[in-house]
């Protein structure tokens, strides 16, 4: 696809630097990328350095956490006012939250007989691209697999890291309203991100979906990665339903993982997408 509008780079959870994820895009043809890494816009400077090198259009974007129904949800923001004073003081909030979550996944999985997991996975973060922010749950799972404690990253997350587990770590996350807020604030465009990976009932679902449009949310992520083509029906219905715009990514993290860029199910053709908002976005011929 020539439009990718979720991926990750070492700023937060991905394998590449920002630069890197950028020529990969370029390589498999994409020519429209939104960098949207996890509560942070660190790599947006780099990656649009790169874009412009390319001729690739770099959409502003970020993958804020939060909290809804007791469960970690996420919302992606598009096309924002970086400098918008709400979105850096929430920034700053996720930025320190993200460590204290750091060092408290560390100390569990420490108490649990796997000691030095925060230090291990602060260094296997470092390896990939020294970052100033805390590291994630696929540094701690690439720490496990090395440690011996698990037999891949897979297990790491179904034993110990994935929701719902011991590592699944929720309470330094704002609420839905307050990161839809922020967000609004900022100017953003704003989508929820692969909404059939919450482990939700239909009704809930729904309710999910209908207080993210009275916070301010503008579409769903219909299409995430290679999720199954009946995740992706089911989604076309809802947001017909709501009468929402639709986004869609690869949500890349690395290569090899589950997804590559630019690579995803395509996206119902009767549906309005969200890139369209952004302007235009190819130069006719």
């Amino acid at each position: 696809m020539q439009i990718d509008l979720h991926c990750h780079s070492t700023a937060s959870d991905g394998a590449l630097a920002p630069s890197v994820l950028v020529a990969r895009a370029h390589d498999r043809g994409v020519r429209v990328l939104a960098l949207t890494d996890h509560d942070t816009l660190e790599g947006l400077d780099e990656a649009q350095r790169a874009a412009q090198a390319l001729d690739i259009r770099l959409i502003p974007g970020i993958e804020l956490s939060c909290t809804w129904g007791g469960a970690t949800i996420h919302v992606l923001g598009y096309a924002f006012d970086r400098d918008a004073p709400a979105l850096q003081a929430a920034i700053g909030e996720l930025h320190r939250g993200r460590w204290a979550r750091a060092e408290e996944i560390g100390a569990r999985l420490a108490a649990k007989g796997m000691p030095g997991a925060f230090e291990g996975a602060r260094a296997i973060q470092q390896a990939l691209g020294d970052s100033g922010n805390a590291p994630a749950r696929p540094h701690f799972a690439e720490f496990l697999v090395r440690a011996g404690h698990v037999g891949d990253r897979a297990e790491a997350f179904r034993r110990w890291l994935g929701s719902g587990k011991l590592g699944d770590v929720k309470q330094h996350w704002p609420s839905l309203a307050s990161a839809l807020a922020t967000l609004v604030a900022a100017g953003a465009w704003i989508s929820l991100a692969h909404p059939w990976q919450y482990a939700f009932t239909r009704s809930k679902r729904r309710k999910l979906i209908a207080d993210f449009i009275a916070g301010g949310g503008h579409a769903l992520e219909v299409v995430n990665g290679l999720q199954p083509a009946e995740q992706v029906g089911g989604l076309a219905i809802l947001a017909r339903e709501f009468g929402l715009l639709v986004s869609a990514g690869s949500d890349f993290h690395a290569p090899g993982d589950w997804s590559e860029l630019g690579m995803y199910r395509p996206v119902p053709e009767d549906l309005p997408p969200l890139w369209d908002r952004f302007g235009p976005i190819f130069t006719p011929l």
